[in-house]
């Protein structure tokens, strides 16, 4: 039986780490990688997954999904297929649900897959 996807996030390229991520970590945690996405950005820290999602027209409004690695029970990627699908893929298992995060030409999926494997693992 397939679980139903309840977050997708579409990651388009790394970029430096934002500085408001600072604020979000706690005590020995630092940030390794940060993606922008369509809205915001996703940071790969020592400990989690922060998702900053701006909403609303101003972007005001902004939603956190901090997601631990140790709540990641499996994941797979997919790279592109080529010229008519360029997007890769990420999807992640863990006891939250299942997350489906598409990633853009800009985005390595080598890159997400090793530090996913590096976050996950070392626990």
């Amino acid at each position: 039986m397939e679980t139903a996807s309840i977050l997708a996030w579409t990651l388009q390229s790394e970029i430096p780490v934002p500085a408001d991520v600072t604020a979000l970590l706690v005590e020995g945690e630092q940030a390794v990688a940060s993606f922008k996405t369509f809205r915001d950005s996703a940071t790969f820290t020592t400990k989690r997954l922060i998702v900053r999602d701006a909403q609303g027209i101003t972007g005001k409004k902004v939603e956190i999904y901090s997601l631990p690695y140790s709540s990641i029970n499996m994941w797979s990627t997919e790279n592109a297929g080529g010229m008519l699908d360029r997007d890769a893929e990420v999807e992640l298992w863990t006891r939250a649900g299942h997350i489906k995060v598409k990633l853009t030409k800009g985005a390595d999926v080598r890159r997400i897959d090793s530090l996913l494997a590096w976050a996950v693992l070392q626990r």
